[in-house]
């Protein structure tokens, strides 16, 4: 089955069995009846399981072609339970220019539970080899990467995890399955925040899972249900109805990002644009080898790494909505520095590139020409 067959049919029975629903039910229960002790239809109460809930499962899965999907209450739910699979003492080799509130998590919360994290420039994979030890347990990749667009070598990655018996999980939020499958290229576990692309559509927060080994399967199951850190039936319903347009949006967000980065890329007051689809980006192989396209995910700083300026242009926008989050059909543009990535000490932000300059675009599904327009305003 093709992908844009899969983001409608994947994982999917033809129809429910009750009443020949095309579209998965709404099954808005906590509990299910059983006939005996333990005796039950395939589900007893909807943290350990909801029908709901195991058909977009069963959805993410067939999307990363992967043979197990985990729904999340969030996407750092979902991070969260794979760090449960860590104890003190271990140790995890991070990509240095990661989300904020990953970065949050792995320094505010697992350090305090003695767990170690090396934040490691992963555009040359062969740096990861200096950190490994016989405590490294885990290597976290996000590509590309929050809000630099640092495009790691998924596949030189898995190949130094396996020769080290190491898990490695990637963070493919930005990419989505429409242009990169990192089970494909060796991962062990791939990691979404479903808020952003799979749902599309800026209405649900959830995270997700996709593994294919059985036995890695189980263990995070039952961190899901003992943690307890699922999402709702309701929720399901929407990310599920999202990912049936995955195809069509990712293909618009991938065409209006190239004519946004290409305009930013001539702009007299734009110092720098940060986008994997250019060939003068220094990991541009990687996503060329990788990556299907190029996505909507933009960053960009201005001329002289003016504060004030950056914040004008973000005010200034009108078609363009200031917020956090991105993947949604409209378009946002953030500041990273304040917002997304304000958790991570100044320091550690300006040496990975987050300058108090720095904007962040997520390109929506409108038209291109408004945008542009938008931006040409905005910037001045």
């Amino acid at each position: 089955m093709k992908f844009n067959t899969k983001a409608i049919h994947g994982g999917q029975k033809n129809v429910d069995p009750a009443y020949g629903s095309v579209m998965p039910p709404i099954y808005q229960t906590s509990t299910f009846s059983q006939t005996t002790p333990g005796g039950h239809k395939g589900f007893e109460y909807s943290r350990s399981g909801n029908p709901t809930r195991a058909a977009l499962e069963r959805a993410f899965a067939s999307l990363e072609n992967g043979n197990h999907g985990l729904a999340f209450g969030s996407g750092l739910a979902a991070i969260d339970a794979i760090l449960k699979l860590l104890k003190s003492g271990d140790e995890v080799i991070s990509t240095s220019d990661l989300y904020g509130g990953t970065y949050r998590l792995f320094t505010s919360i697992y350090e305090d539970f003695g767990i170690k994290f090396h934040f490691v420039g992963m555009e040359n994979a062969a740096n990861i080899e200096h950190y490994i030890s016989d405590k490294t347990k885990l290597i976290w990749v996000e590509t590309p990467t929050n809000p630099m667009m640092n495009l790691i070598d998924i596949k030189a990655t898995a190949a130094i995890a396996k020769k080290h018996d190491i898990l490695l999980a990637v963070d493919n939020t930005f990419a989505t399955p429409y242009l990169q499958q990192p089970l494909e290229l060796g991962a062990d576990i791939v990691m979404h925040s479903a808020t952003k692309y799979l749902g599309g559509h800026s209405d649900v927060v959830m995270g997700a899972l996709v593994v294919n080994e059985n036995v890695l399967a189980d263990r995070l199951y039952f961190i899901q249900k003992a943690s307890g850190a699922i999402c709702g039936p309701q929720d399901c319903f929407l990310v599920l109805r999202g990912l049936k347009t995955l195809h069509l949006r990712m293909q618009r967000h991938c065409e209006n990002g190239k004519v946004v980065a290409e305009f930013l890329a001539n702009h007299p007051k734009i110092e720098k644009v940060y986008w994997p689809g250019f060939k003068t980006h220094p990991n541009h192989r990687i996503a060329k080898s990788q990556m299907k396209d190029y996505g909507g995910m933009i960053s960009f700083v201005t001329k002289g790494n003016n504060y004030n300026e950056a914040i004008q242009i973000v005010e200034n926008l009108k078609v363009f909505t200031l917020a956090e989050s991105l993947g949604g059909v409209e378009s946002l543009a953030g500041h990273p520095a304040s917002m997304t990535h304000a958790s991570i000490p100044k320091e550690e932000r300006e040496k990975i590139g987050v300058v108090d300059s720095l904007i962040r675009l997520s390109v929506g599904v409108e038209d291109a020409e408004d945008l542009i327009e938008d931006l040409k305003q905005a910037i001045g």
